[in-house]
């Protein structure tokens, strides 16, 4: 097992947590000199915060944690290929690296919709890898989407 593959684990265990809460299941592992920073799951429904994204949630406690809201040489872990919003958070917080699971055709902000991190003028360049335990995580999408029809 590589270890994209083991904190991708990691990710899809918090986005099973997210699903138990009624959330969209999306999970998030930030990890820094091989260490855990942070773990989070979507939370805007029972926060009322249309950020409360796992990515975001993610960023927010590695900060407090490393008291530093630039989080160079880290790499985050997130179940699901994030969104505009998320992309932008990674940037300004200086990531290092992406890992995500599955595609999101509707609202990638990586590669299917927009490419985020390839824009001229970015002054930081996030390193990215999607498609790790992509079959997993697709899979907790598609049956939770199924199980709200």
């Amino acid at each position: 097992m590589t270890t994209d593959d083991h904190y991708m684990k990691l990710a899809l265990t918090a986005a099973k947590l997210a699903e138990e809460n009624g959330e969209v299941p999306v999970g998030a592992v930030l990890v820094k000199d091989d260490k855990v920073i942070a773990t989070a799951f979507n939370q805007p429904i029972t926060r009322h915060d249309p950020t409360a994204h796992a990515e975001i949630l993610a960023l927010r406690e590695a900060a407090q944690t490393l008291q530093n809201y630039r989080l160079p040489g880290a790499t985050l872990y997130v179940t699901l290929e994030p969104c505009a919003m998320c992309v932008g958070a990674l940037l300004h917080a200086r990531v290092k690296r992406l890992v995500f699971g599955a595609f999101d055709k509707k609202v990638g902000a990586v590669t299917s919709v927009l490419q985020l991190p390839d824009l001229k003028g970015i002054n930081h360049k996030l390193e990215w890898r999607g498609g790790v335990a992509e079959l997993e995580a697709a899979r907790l999408l598609r049956d939770f989407f199924a199980k709200r029809r």
